[in-house]
């Protein structure tokens, strides 16, 4: 199998409880490589843009306010099937039904806050990475928006 590449975003909560470093840590532990990282805010336009899948969905506007209420650290991961591995690094998107060692177990609150977002295809891995890292550079891509 070919080496993949995929995002992990590290939570509004989760920055702020001090988390990024045990994170990505555990991603090392994993065999993830780290391809590039970036630390910024999303408004609120760029998070509706990201999570425009969810679109008229119950917890879509809550959602947004939460991704843009404080700073978020993506990485931009690489390893052989990416996708699907981090997905189990990460655990089950409610922390009560993530198996015991998973991100979101050991460190979740509840399904919005459950510590890092992590994309559910390789389609969507693609997208998002376009939109935060975009092609190649360390400063390319489209978020954020604004200063």
């Amino acid at each position: 199998m070919d080496t993949t590449r995929t995002l992990m975003i590290v939570k509004p909560d989760a920055v702020a409880n001090g988390l990024v470093g045990k994170l990505i840590s555990m991603a090392e532990e994993k065999g993830f490589s780290i391809r590039d990282v970036k630390m910024f805010r999303l408004s609120v336009s760029d998070a509706s843009v990201f999570y425009n899948v969810h679109r008229g969905k119950p917890f879509f506007e809550s959602l947004v306010k939460y991704m843009s209420s404080g700073p978020i650290v993506a990485f931009l991961l690489e390893k052989e099937d990416a996708v699907k591995a981090l997905r189990e690094l990460v655990g089950h998107v409610d922390p009560a039904e993530s198996p015991e060692g998973t991100i979101r177990k050991l460190y979740g609150v509840d399904i919005q806050r459950n510590a890092v977002h992590a994309p559910d295809s390789i389609q969507n891995a693609q997208r998002e990475i376009g939109l935060i890292f975009g092609r190649g550079s360390l400063t390319s891509g489209v978020f954020p928006q604004t200063a």
